[in-house]
């Protein structure tokens, strides 16, 4: 073989090896994607995941497999996808939380294990108002009950939440702080469910739930809604009313969100968009939010990313605060 051919046959050879490694790229998914969700099965990160990992899979025609990793309010999992290969295979549902874990670690002196720059924001799925639901068998039948006796009885009223400092805990701060500084007496677990749990079984007074988590539970007649966190009363309980309706300024929002691990290349960020987009607005996924008697509130990345912005703002300023709470 002289000089040039050779030459010509290696320039062709790269050439065919680049155009079979660009399709390969294009062709993403190959294999099965991993979501994980950072809370126990029960939490709204969980039952809006579920269903909509199982909409992605008709869109992206690989598994898309939801594992839990749970632990620190949502910090463990969200550490572990901050860390993944970043090449679209390990995706992150998270919730309002994800704002403030770099907020917290400073107030307590510590050194972040990641920031909210460790994710690139994919789309916002719902944005679900909270629910102060109370025991069934609590003698609490209206907000202004519950706030009559926690001040008649300084940390005697027992709340559960998904963790310090998380979704649940930061709003129950703030209306305590907004009905006069109640003291009350902190349960923290690690999700959602085990925090819906104590108040079915009676070991805490009250919990504020993300509304999808504890309709089931309302309309079984389980426990007792008192207050909502929405600016206007919910379609879905026409009849509990406002925290502002009955004087108290809380207004908050408990958003589910998907994220890509930082330096997640752009065509696959663009491949996980169109295929959330198509997920999110499916007949499949849509009928499984409405008998959650939830909403669909997407938001596409940009304006994703724009909101993020915002919220963690609040949710850092709301840590500040609220300042160093322990248990």
């Amino acid at each position: 073989m002289d000089r040039r051919s050779f030459v010509v046959g290696t320039v062709a050879s790269a050439a065919t090896l680049a155009s079979g490694q660009s399709r390969a790229q294009d062709a993403y998914p190959t294999r099965a994607i991993t979501m994980i969700s950072p809370f126990p099965p029960g939490g709204v990160s969980d039952t809006i995941t579920r269903p909509l990992d199982a909409a992605l899979e008709a869109v992206f025609k690989q598994p898309v497999v939801l594992e839990n990793k749970a632990g620190a309010a949502g910090a463990v999992g969200a550490q572990y996808v901050a860390a993944a290969k970043p090449d679209g295979y390990t995706l992150l549902s998270h919730i309002v939380s994800i704002s403030g874990f770099a907020a917290v670690d400073k107030l307590f002196d510590r050194h972040p294990k990641f920031t909210n720059a460790d994710f690139i924001p994919l789309a916002r799925i719902v944005a679900d108002p909270i629910v102060l639901i109370a025991s069934k068998d609590s003698p609490y039948k209206t907000l202004k009950d519950l706030v009559a006796d926690a001040k008649a009885n300084p940390n005697k009223v027992i709340y559960s939440s998904s963790g310090l400092y998380g979704a649940s805990h930061i709003p129950t701060v703030l209306f305590a702080r907004s009905a006069g500084n109640l003291e009350m007496r902190h349960l923290p677990t690690n999700g959602g469910g085990p925090a819906v749990t104590a108040v079915l079984g009676g070991n805490v007074n009250f919990f504020m739930s993300p509304t999808s988590i504890a309709l089931p539970h309302i309309r079984a007649g389980k426990v007792q809604p008192l207050a909502v966190s929405s600016a206007k009363r919910t379609k879905s309980l026409p009849d509990v009313p406002t925290f502002k309706e009955l004087g108290y300024d809380l207004e908050y929002y408990f958003w589910v969100g998907i994220f890509a691990p930082k330096g997640t290349a752009g065509p696959i960020v663009n491949t996980l968009r169109e295929g959330l987009n198509k997920a999110a607005h499916s007949k499949q996924f849509l009928d499984t939010l409405e008998n959650l008697g939830q909403e669909l509130a997407y938001m596409d990345q940009p304006e994703f990313a724009a909101f993020w912005a915002v919220d963690a703002k609040r949710q850092e300023d709301a840590i500040v605060a609220i300042g160093r709470v322990q248990g």
